[in-house]
């Protein structure tokens, strides 16, 4: 493996270790050279896929680009990157075990949108907008009325709406015996 710092062609494998996922094989490797360390990872692939565009065109299959693509629709997004590769993972397997040496970009991209779906809805929504290639609201509004509803939570009691006079409690809310309300600010008089 050549080094990426120096360009060395011999680099040193210091630790080997699986993946979380075990899918892939992990290795630390050092280079003699210049000394930089870096990781790479080993991952089994069961057949040279071909992707074939929209346009025509015809390209190799890129883990990678699929990676990075999910990556800006989940970007600040709180999901676990564990999950991400499983998702990455799960989708390069489908796609490998389908038999088929060309696959359309189109079938990618449902499986994307479907894996997303199930891991974060706003990531979903990012995702297809750029894929179905969205002109206005109104295709927004289609692809969010496809997403469940957010579940209703209730409380135990309803929330209570507060008349009362600034400072103090509605009646109906109790306290718990170790916390003491708030008292109302006393107006100070200005002498005349």
């Amino acid at each position: 493996m050549r080094c990426p710092y120096c360009g060395g062609p011999d680099t040193q494998v210091k630790d080997s270790r699986p993946s979380d996922d075990a899918a892939a094989i992990r290795r630390r490797r050092v280079c003699p050279d210049c000394g930089g360390r870096f990781t790479t990872f080993e991952r089994v692939q069961l057949r040279e896929l071909t992707v074939l565009k929209r346009s025509g065109k015809r390209v190799p299959f890129d883990r990678d680009k699929l990676q990075r693509s999910i990556g800006v629709a989940l970007r600040k997004r709180p999901v676990d990157p564990e999950r991400v590769e499983r998702l990455v993972s799960g989708i390069t397997r489908q796609l490998e075990s389908s038999g088929e040496a060309e696959i359309g970009s189109e079938a990618i991209g449902e499986l994307v949108m479907e894996g997303l779906k199930g891991l974060d809805d706003v990531a979903y929504v990012r995702f297809a907008s750029v894929y179905k290639n969205f002109r206005e609201a109104s295709d927004f509004k289609a692809l969010l009325g496809t997403l469940a509803p957010p579940v209703a939570q209730e409380s135990a009691a309803p929330k209570p709406e507060c008349d009362a006079p600034s400072g103090e409690l509605p009646p109906q809310i109790e306290l718990p015996p170790h916390v003491t309300p708030l008292r109302a600010k006393r107006q100070t008089r200005s002498s005349p």
